[in-house]
């Protein structure tokens, strides 16, 4: 079922190799028949089957970034790991190009699942999965619709049909701006229909960014124009389609997240721009729940919403590998 892909066989990561893995690339499809493609990495010298995760995030960077870099980290502490490109992004197939949806992306975790589960040196019975930024918030569905999931990490997540629908910090939650963001959508679907291609939406602001510009914008860019830069990434070039994004606005993912009986540890940074998505998303997932006991919400003191992407010594890996062990 999966498409023939040429896939980049080189080092192009935007973090160094470790030697303690091995790494490969993999493919497996989703229900939609997109294929999509993945790096694996295997601790070395691994015996028997192992407990899996599957990584994905953030919104609209590539595996070659933070995703990458937390599965080879999970790797090293003893977890068979797969970080992946979306449908429609990276190495991935799906056309048109820089698309995203409430539903296919969250068949892309579950089809991740699929793939884990049938490895022969993975115990499908041990499979948990991280998403980060506004793939924590995906991860959250995800783990509300799959049963085969064990465990989730949010980290720095986003939940990215709020920040649509209201816009951010719920500055723009109300009836007439959301009408007329969606008259602004249609007109642009029109327009890209008569020219037969998508317009971009921009990506991250170039180096330097001005002076005046937020905290989190001029956070974002350093990321994804600066130390971690990378030519498939659309957050480090010209962004997503203009309507890429536009299905979110109505479609809320985390309605049944007070549902979710498998274990879930939320990771934000104090000073992060964002960080009031986690602390919602874990108050809506624990009120009223009768799940609510292996439930987490974590606080990294003085974190921006950037350094859960690559900082190694914010991002509380020791944290996430106990997390991993004790719910699996």
């Amino acid at each position: 079922m999966s498409e023939t892909l040429e896939l980049i066989q080189e080092w192009d990561k935007t973090f160094a190799k470790s030697e303690k893995v091995n790494h490969s690339k993999v493919t497996f499809h989703n229900r939609y028949g997109m294929t999509l493609v993945a790096d694996m990495y295997v601790p070395k010298n691994a015996e028997g089957k192992l407990p899996a995760i599957a990584v994905c995030g953030p919104f609209g960077a590539v595996k070659e970034q933070a995703s990458g870099l937390y599965a080879q980290t999970m790797a090293e502490r003893g977890f068979l790991t797969i970080a992946f490109d979306p449908s429609f992004t990276g190495e991935s197939s799906g056309t048109p190009r820089y698309m995203a949806s409430p539903d296919i992306n969250t068949e892309d975790f579950q089809a991740a699942i699929d793939f884990l589960s049938i490895q022969e040196n993975v115990d499908s019975e041990k499979i948990g999965i991280i998403g980060i930024c506004g793939w924590g918030g995906m991860a959250l569905n995800v783990a509300a619709l799959d049963t085969r999931i064990k465990a989730t990490v949010a980290s720095t997540m986003y939940d990215m049909t709020r920040v649509n629908a209201n816009g951010y910090f719920d500055e723009e939650d109300n009836e007439e701006t959301r009408y007329n963001n969606k008259v602004a959508l249609n007109a642009q679907r029109i327009t890209d229909y008569k020219n037969g291609s998508y317009e971009l939406g921009g990506g991250c602001l170039e180096l330097p960014v001005p002076e005046d510009a937020p905290f989190y914008v001029k956070d974002y860019s350093e990321y994804y124009k600066g130390r971690s830069y990378h030519s498939r990434s659309l957050n480090s070039n010209g962004g997503w389609n203009k309507i890429g994004c536009m299905s979110f606005i109505n479609q809320p993912i985390l309605k049944y997240s007070n549902e979710i009986r498998s274990a879930v540890l939320v990771i934000h940074g104090e000073k992060a721009h964002s960080c009031y998505f986690s602390k919602d998303a874990y108050k809506d997932m624990t009120t009223n729940s009768k799940y609510a006991d292996n439930k987490e919400l974590m606080i990294i003191p003085n974190a921006v919403h950037t350094d859960l992407y690559d900082n190694m010594e914010v991002i509380p890996f020791d944290k996430i590998e106990k997390f991993f062990n004790e719910n699996f």
